[in-house]
């Protein structure tokens, strides 16, 4: 009996797609071998991985090929052979496939960076195209990635053109069997579309979460599917803004955990903060927001490569907090969170939308402060210096500021330049009789890497000198300072915009959030303590004015962390939740999901949910009703203690 050519056709088409989509998964496993450990992971788990990979490899080439299978597999049926049919369609695989491979390319540093597939959430500085672009050309590992896309894609090319050559012209056959088997398989892709059997729902990224180690779960995703699913999501309406909690039972919650028992404002947060005692003098107030610097890169928190010398020594001189995390996994997340003291709302850029909330800046101004924002860039990237200036910080000083000559990467100059750029300005400010408040956002331990040829490292690989300079940086910087009249009634804060994902136990890296806080101030602070309680970056400006000992409306979901205790700190990692305390991880995923518990401090991968659902449900509302408040509050108009918020 004759067979149809068209099916054998496809199917060669679909063994050569999964082949290269393999290929990119092979290198990406490759580049994240260190989060294997493998007296704890067997082989069939990696296997199972790989085959979960095909399965959501198997959906974006059903969606590809969906099409032209019809038409072609109709051609055959009715004997019609079109060269400018099979030439349309060449084209529509090879272009569309192009475009996937592409995809499954910029997957892999992407992954590398924020430890997550391709999403809609890489598309979030398209406004600053110009930035990330140069960013991309002054990063080597992204060019060494394209030589595999490049040699690939041209394979691509070579082996389908030889498929659609090798396509011989229609036979005439039986035209019920022809259909039944032309029906069979359309209807065998649109089950590889759906991924699944089952009736009630088609394949979600959940399904790909079949073990307990979290890159194998992350590995067996399709960058492709990731991206189209958080688009889909993010076109939701109901996405727009969050409803994850009725307005007034969110209120209650928010209010019992910040002990308001009495409203004086109509804001439901705001609260005033009298201090004990009055400083006679106000301490200048120093923030250094050190990009990438994850806990985890400090001797004192495990490291053994001794790659931070000086914050480490730093930490045991000051007061310090082992247990602070980053509100988010991106600069803007640190930025805002630091500054105005609300945690992040999934893929909500916080700053894109000029917003006046009462923020740190806001309250120094009015208290005699200037206030002075210093980066290493460009200050537009990410909005950063539109919103600020519409936040009260009267200074900014950024790349445009800079000698061309000292600008080496998008980064712009190094640490050490700005640190060094910084003191004459300081010492302007100081002069006019005026305490001040100035935020250096640092930006050297960000690719594209650039170690100043002055800087001797000791260790070998590039990622790790550049931690190596961002250390020694900042002990330049106190020895700058602390040379200058002003040094003595300064206080310093050191902590990172977020992490890094060295390793990763969970489905969210903790890594990335863990992030060092300290204050320094050796003429002020007569000795030095650590503290091991829970906090957030949204804790930072409300610490600050503890130590400041001034008197202010606390109208964020900050605490003091001196005098408070924070029940939970809340990290978003854009379409996951993380909620953390002294024991307990609690992941929150999309509505309807069940939470995962973890005792990370054991790095025991048991999920723990079923045992303690009490816990798991207490952490979540705890999640929700913060976000939901801060929502609320932007939608409100009410993080801004306008006059007439005020209770009468």
């Amino acid at each position: 009996m004759k067979i149809n050519k068209t099916i054998p056709f496809l199917l060669k088409v679909y063994l050569l797609v999964l082949s290269i989509f393999s290929v990119f998964r092979v290198i990406l496993f490759l580049t994240e071998l260190n989060r294997i450990d493998f007296n704890e992971v067997d082989i069939l788990t990696i296997v199972q991985s790989f085959i979960m990979g095909i399965r959501f490899d198997i959906v974006i080439s059903g969606y590809i090929l969906i099409f032209p299978a019809l038409i072609l597999l109709i051609s055959e049926l009715f004997l019609i052979k079109s060269k400018i049919i099979e030439q349309f369609f060449f084209f529509w695989i090879f272009i569309l496939f192009t475009i996937a491979f592409t995809i499954s390319a910029a997957d892999i540093p992407y992954f590398n960076q924020f430890y997550d597939r391709f999403s809609i959430g890489a598309f979030e500085w398209i406004e600053n195209l110009d930035f990330v672009v140069s960013m991309v050309v002054q990063e080597p590992k992204y060019f060494i990635i394209s030589i595999p896309f490049l040699v690939l894609d041209i394979l691509f090319f070579i082996l389908l053109k030889k498929l659609f050559s090798q396509k011989s012209e229609p036979v005439r056959l039986h035209i019920f069997f022809n259909t039944l088997t032309s029906l069979m398989f359309l209807a065998i892709m649109f089950v590889g579309i759906r991924g699944r059997l089952q009736k009630k729902s088609t394949i979600k990224v959940g399904t790909a979460y079949f073990s307990d180690n979290s890159f194998l779960n992350k590995l067996g995703l399709n960058p492709v599917f990731t991206l189209m699913r958080s688009y889909i999501e993010s076109t939701r309406k109901e996405n727009d803004k969050i409803h994850l909690m009725d307005k007034t039972i969110a209120i209650n919650k928010v209010q019992s955990y910040l002990n308001i028992d009495k409203k004086h404002y109509k804001s439901p947060v705001a609260r005033k903060i009298q201090s004990d005692t009055i400083l006679t003098s106000k301490p200048n107030v120093v923030i250094i927001l050190m990009e990438s610097m994850s806990a985890a890169k400090m001797k004192r928190h495990g490291n053994k490569q001794e790659l931070t010398p000086f914050l480490d020594s730093l930490s045991y001189n000051s007061i310090y907090f082992e247990n602070v995390y980053s509100a988010g996994k991106h600069t803007f997340n640190g930025v805002f969170s630091t500054l105005f003291s609300f945690p992040a709302l999934y893929r909500q850029h916080t700053m894109r939308n000029i917003r006046k909330y009462d923020g740190i800046s806001s309250t120094l101004l009015k208290n005699g402060y200037s206030t002075t924002y210093i980066t290493t860039h460009d200050s537009q990237f990410d909005n950063i210096e539109g919103f600020l200036r519409a936040n009260d910080f009267q200074n900014i000083v950024s790349q445009a500021d800079y000698p061309l000559s000292e600008i080496k990467t998008a980064m712009g100059v190094p640490d050490d330049y700005m640190f060094r750029h910084s003191i004459p300005i300081i010492n302007d400010l100081y002069k006019k009789e005026n305490s001040f408040f100035v935020t250096f956002l640092t930006g050297s331990d960000h690719g594209p890497f650039y170690v100043p040829e002055y800087f001797h490292p000791k260790t070998k690989d590039i990622k790790t000198q550049i931690i190596e300079y961002a250390d020694w940086s900042l002990r330049k910087f106190i020895d700058l300072a602390s040379k200058e009249t002003w040094f003595d009634n300064t206080i310093f804060v050191f902590l990172a915009d977020h992490g890094v994902p060295l390793h990763a136990n969970y489905d969210i890296a903790l890594n990335y959030f863990h992030v060092p806080l300290v204050f320094y101030a050796p003429s002020i602070f007569k000795s030095s303590k650590t503290y091991k309680k829970t906090g957030s970056q949204i804790d930072v400006y409300p610490t600050i004015m503890g130590l400041l000992k001034q008197e202010y409306v606390n109208n964020t979901l900050g605490i003091d962390l001196i005098k408070q205790e924070r029940a939970y700190a809340i990290i978003n990692d854009d379409d996951k939740i993380g909620i953390i305390d002294s024991t307990y991880f609690c992941i929150m995923k999309e509505q309807g999901n069940t939470p995962q518990l973890y005792k990370y401090r054991d790095i025991d991968k048991t999920n723990y949910f079923e045992q303690n659902k009490r816990k798991a449900f207490e952490m979540v509302d705890y999640a929700k009703s913060n976000m939901q408040i801060h929502q609320n509050m932007i939608l409100s108009k009410e993080i801004t203690l306008h006059k007439d918020l005020h209770v009468k």
